[in-house]
């Protein structure tokens, strides 16, 4: 072919422009590179901020003391709380019925009010009132259906008169309970609280100032049982109906910050109140909406007041430390000062605020829409409207993607809109791939390390996690972006590296904003913790393209990072939420989840939360094999260290202060069977051991041996009695876990709840009435199964009846009865109706369980030495029970 002298074929295809004029992707890298020792310095940075945002999760004031008191007379004193919280401590636990619940408990709380009258300001009035109340309702908990039903249970109850009193008799109401679980003090569930409680009555009472609304204090006495008192108070005292709002007081760890994580519902003028005084924030939008899920396994008064009072308010917990949560470790050890101050200073100032507040007289003119609210590091409270936290989560969204790529457009001359869009959605493709590819392989891990014995390796090392889950997250996440890079990137792309990399960068915020968009428009405020990610990202590319520095080389790169360790101390401050709170949960969840998987899952969500917006810039390093190298290395060790060493036992007693401990409840129980007529058909007895994590099992055969353990669904009651005749206290928690029954001798058991039949009633043709008479006043379960054929169509224990449970095939209504003050015989009728006319067999089974807590006085040599070989690294809960079956 013909071609002019002095050209060549090569002529024919120009080169692309290329902007970096020192780029040569064959043979070198662009001036944009950075030493490949920067992608290690990444991994520092992350664990710098990250620790400093963990310093300032746990960082409190100092406690104030008694000789403070002469410049600080108006303040919250922790020592003069610290005080009252040893007295209940010391009392140990404290259990619904129980002497030093009922009584001592009781007897300090009007003691020390009665002080507190005695000391206060002339202005001021006092009016206490002590509630012995019976009453309850049907709950529903995890799916499942029961009676709760409540005997003489004790509430203490005061009331600080407020201006309005003769006029208006509106009152803000505070909460706490002063009963424990059996097994521990209860000094931060709840005693704490109630401590608190006493101090800021002790110093409103002393002011002169008289609050312009009334504010009534709440020391409830049956909680744990669940939310029994409360439900007394706010159904049957007279001064319930003049609510008009609360501030609940609860824990769900020991120690730590207080947590505002239940609002409303609606009322956003508490969140404003909340905003304008407290002095110390730590509150979450979201960690309101992941606790109303159910994810978590507890619940407070709050859903009481709110569900049946109508009431609204806000629910305050303590979550750090949650390994000692209902263990013997949940002392007075392990609350220093600075926690009560923290509380009380909050607590104080949120109290005065809403008491003396125009809202309190009229709060449904103040009942409109939701409020998105979050702190941030504790340095600053943010809150608005769900409204407009929709038009500022849609706002950011949009800029974040439209200013980035005009910038980058620009700096380009407008000539390269087409690479810059495929960088755009490379970069997207490869966070999306990454996030999932990553939560695979921590998946994988997860199941590994359960199936060679490992689980929970991290459960008392929480920095295991970081290699073990995190690092294999973060290597996954960079790999998948080498291979789009490889599959995808354009090897001759115009694009300088820089730009490049901004481009990918903006993929980013596509994939955060399209999950912030999703989250907003179902509905859910949490949404909010991505837009805070994304606004950090469009500062800093909104500064980036004011001042031009687009293509500069590295200008662009460090104002990028300044914005990122902000992100940074926002997304690890999450990680440390997140881990604070459900790691201790994965030891009481029971073994039918991995728990491996739940840590791995949250794992590789806070890695990508926390790296995302830093993963991309592996294309600045020369070489990208010491960051790759560095995380292998890491997880591999980390893996070692999770498997092969004592670094990964997961339990821990308190040599060090730091308990995470096992959890164990094993009841000695004795079983009596009664026919239609009354007579005693057999009696056993034995030993049931709860399963309460993925670990117990390995536990339990321990402490048997050298007897077998057999399941609870296998043992040879289940052939013919009632629910297996298990000696159920709570059906919430024990038909979702495992148990284990040992034949064992029979307990020393001196009082039991018994059921005898008075009188058999004909209401109809197909209708019969059965008149019980119940005798004891201890805490107890009900199990009523209608034989087949029957029905229960009413009963004279509430005005409704629960749903059926089902458990080994069978149907049974659930009752919680708890006795607070000893009670008389209770009566009790159940109205059955039979398919066949004038029926006369059996109708109902009946299977009565009386649990004795804190029995130790009782229990025999054989029961002790069983308890003996339980390891010190678990806590265990022993009980005494009796099971009684009937039929009627």
């Amino acid at each position: 072919m013909f071609q002019p002298t002095g050209q060549s074929s090569k002529q024919k295809h120009p080169k692309v422009k290329v902007l970096d004029p020192d780029i040569d992707y064959s043979k070198a890298k662009s001036v944009h590179s950075i030493s490949s020792w920067w992608g290690i310095g990444g991994i520092f940075i992350v664990l710098v901020v990250g620790n400093i945002t963990n310093y300032t999760n746990s960082h409190l004031p100092d406690g104030l003391r008694n000789a403070h008191l002469t410049h600080f007379p108006a303040a919250f004193i922790a020592e003069r709380a610290w005080k009252d919280l040893k007295i209940l401590n010391d009392f140990g636990p404290k259990p619904t019925g129980t002497y030093t619940n009922e009584v001592l408990a009781v007897d300090f709380l009007n003691r020390e009010i009665s002080y507190i009258d005695q000391l206060k300001n002339r202005n001021q009035q006092l009016v206490v009132q002590n509630q012995i109340v019976s009453g309850g309702y049907v709950g529903v908990y995890m799916n499942k259906s029961a009676a709760n039903v409540y005997r003489n249970v004790q509430n203490v109850v005061v009331k600080l008169v407020g201006r309005s009193e003769s006029t208006s008799r509106h009152a803000l109401l505070l909460n706490c309970h002063f009963d424990s679980v059996a097994g521990s003090p209860g000094a931060s569930d709840d005693s704490g609280s109630c401590a608190v409680m006493l101090e800021v009555l002790r110093v409103l009472s002393r002011q002169s100032d008289v609050n312009r609304y009334s504010i009534i204090f709440l020391f409830n006495g049956a909680e744990e049982t669940p939310l029994q008192a409360s439900h007394g108070f706010i159904t049957k005292h007279p001064w319930a109906a003049d609510v008009r709002a609360f501030i609940n007081l609860e824990s769900a760890g020991s120690g730590g910050k207080e947590m505002l994580f239940q609002s409303g519902p609606k009322h956003p003028w508490l969140i404003e109140a909340y905003a304008r005084s407290v002095p110390h924030p730590y509150a979450q939008a979201a960690a309101e909406e992941i606790f109303q899920s159910g994810v978590i396994p507890s619940d407070t008064d709050f859903r009481v007041f709110r569900d049946v009072g109508r009431i609204p308010g806000m629910d305050f917990a303590h979550t750090a430390n949650g390994y000692r949560y209902h263990t013997r470790y949940d002392s007075i050890d392990y609350i220093p000062l600075p926690v009560l101050q923290r509380t009380g200073d909050n607590i104080l100032a949120l109290t005065r605020a809403i008491a003396n507040g125009d809202e309190l007289g009229s709060t449904e003119r103040y009942a409109q829409g939701y409020m998105v609210f979050y702190d941030f590091l504790g340095l600053f409270f943010v809150s608005y409207s769900a409204d407009v936290g929709l038009m500022i989560n849609l706002s950011v969204v949009l800029l974040s993607i439209i200013i980035p790529f005009l910038s980058l457009a620009r700096s380009t001359s407008g000539t390269h809109g087409r690479q810059i869009r495929s960088e755009t959605m490379t970069g997207f493709l490869a966070t999306f791939l990454g996030a999932g590819a990553s939560g695979v392989l921590c998946f994988f891990i997860g199941l590994q390390l359960d199936a060679i014995g490992r689980s929970m390796s991290w459960y008392s090392s929480t920095n295991l996690i970081l290699g073990v889950y995190c690092c294999p997250a973060l290597l996954c996440q960079c790999v998948v972006h080498l291979l789009c890079n490889r599959l995808f990137g354009s090897k001759t792309t115009p694009l300088s590296l820089a730009l490049k990399v901004q481009a990918r960068l903006n993929g980013v915020n596509l994939f955060w904003g399209m999950i912030t968009l999703g989250i907003t428009f179902t509905g859910y405020r949490l949404a909010y913790i991505f837009m805070v990610l994304i606004l950090c990202s469009l500062c800093s590319s909104t500064l980036i393209s004011m001042l031009g520095l687009q293509n500069t080389v590295h200008k662009w790169l460090l104002l990028h990072m300044l914005f990122q360790i902000v992100a940074l101390a926002w997304s690890t401050q999450f990680y440390h939420i997140l881990m604070n709170m459900f790691v201790p949960i994965t030891g009481r969840i029971g073994s039918s989840i991995n728990p491996d998987v739940i840590v791995g899952t949250l794992a590789t969500f806070a890695t990508l939360f926390s790296c995302s917006y830093l993963t991309p810039l592996l294309f600045l390093l020369k070489k990208t094999d010491k960051l790759i190298g560095e995380l292998v290395a890491i997880t591999l060790i980390a893996l070692v260290l999770a498997t092969s060493t004592h670094v990964g036992f997961p339990y821990r007693d308190d040599a060090v202060k730091a308990p995470a401990v096992q959890r164990h409840y094993i009841t000695h129980t004795v079983r009596k069977f009664y026919d239609h007529n009354g007579g005693e058909r057999y009696t056993d007895a034995g030993f049931l051991l709860q399963e309460l994590d993925r670990n117990a099992k390995k536990t339990i055969e321990g402490i048997a041996m050298p007897d077998a353990v057999t399941p609870m669904r296998e043992i040879p009651a289940c052939d013919k009695e009632l629910f297996c005749a298990i000696p159920f206290y709570s059906i919430w928690h024990q038909v979702l876990f495992e148990n284990y029954w040992l034949p064992g001798p029979a307990p020393v058991v001196r009082q039991a709840v018994t059921v005898s039949l008075r009188e058999k009633e004909q209401l109809s043709e197909h209708e019969h009435r059965l008149h019980l008479v119940l005798k004891g006043s201890f805490q107890c379960s009900l199990i009523i199964g209608p034989k087949a054929g029957s029905t229960l169509k009413r009963w004279s224990l509430l005005s409704e009846i629960p749903t059926p449970i089902e458990f080994n095939g069978q149907r049974g209504h659930f009752v919680l009865l708890t006795a607070g003050v000893e009670s008389e015989p209770m009566n009790i009728t159940l109205d059955v109706r039979h398919e066949l006319k004038k029926y006369d067999g059996p109708l109902v089974d009946l299977l009565v369980t009386t649990t004795h807590w804190e029995y130790h006085k009782e229990h025999t040599p054989v029961f002790n030495r069983l308890l003996a070989r339980v390891p010190g690294w678990a806590h265990v809960v022993p009980s005494v029970a009796a099971v009684n079956s009937y039929t009627f």
